[in-house]
């Protein structure tokens, strides 16, 4: 998949002038693009109903050395529930346990209940302001600039691409709202989503981290193999690359 570079909205114009001054060509403010997102979101979970994949987790050193991989499969039932079950490791078992592990055991708490409403892309709890759009492979997106409105741990700061045309998520990119622990100087992640028979799903993961004494690592989860069982197939469009969370 190719990401196209960002527009310029204008020579003579800051960042932060585009950001402030931007407007959509439809008038659409960036509360208004979220609304649109979640109500599309909404009809799609409806017609969602299971599906399976194949996840592969890996760390590697800034040098490119794997340093641990998990291969898991994941099923999930409408309307929140996913089980996983891990089919290969190998590298640290360390790092499987601290990384791996509780990375799937924050997922789960967060697919339901009072962490995935914490947790969601919404107006309580972020503020948005359109700042442009912008091209990433077969997807023309509005992009908005997101930013918390409170230090939750499972909150981010950054920017977000939603598809112009189906208004769901295409990539995320940003850093935790909340440091995630003490050893860890700086995180920053990118997500990009694809669409499969017309549902977005994750695509892949990828999160720099910069360790107090270790270094830089990069750990990314690909999503592959997606098996869809929905109650009516929804109509699927050209291109293979794009989200739903």
């Amino acid at each position: 998949m190719s990401i196209a570079q960002g527009q310029s909205f204008g020579s003579q114009a800051t960042p932060e002038d585009a950001r402030l001054t931007y407007s959509s060509p439809a008038g659409l403010t960036g509360d208004e693009i979220v609304a649109r997102m979640l109500e599309r979101n909404r009809l799609r979970s409806e017609q969602l109903r299971r599906y399976s994949a194949v996840r592969t987790y890996e760390i590697r050193n800034s040098e490119g050395k794997l340093a641990a991989q998990a291969v898991v499969r994941v099923d999930y039932q409408a309307p929140d529930k996913k089980t996983f079950n891990k089919t290969s490791e190998k590298g640290s078992g360390i790092v499987r346990h601290l990384v791996f592990d509780r990375l799937i055991q924050s997922e789960g708490e967060t697919s339901s209940g009072r962490e995935h409403r914490n947790s969601a892309i919404t107006t309580a709890n972020y503020t948005f302001a359109l700042s442009g759009e912008d091209d990433i492979g077969p997807y023309h997106c509005f992009v908005l600039e997101a930013a918390p409105r409170s230090k939750e741990k499972y909150l981010f700061e950054g920017k977000i691409w939603i598809d112009a045309q189906d208004f769901a998520i295409v990539k995320i990119a940003g850093h935790p709202a909340k440091k995630p622990s003490f050893w860890i100087n700086r995180a920053d992640f990118v997500r990009q989503y694809q669409r499969i028979d017309g549902f977005w799903l994750p695509f892949r993961d990828e999160t720099s981290v910069e360790v107090k004494i270790y270094g830089r690592r990069v750990f990314t989860v690909d999503h592959q193999q997606y098996v869809i069982n929905s109650a009516n197939p929804l109509q699927a469009e050209t291109g293979d690359m794009s989200d739903e969370d």
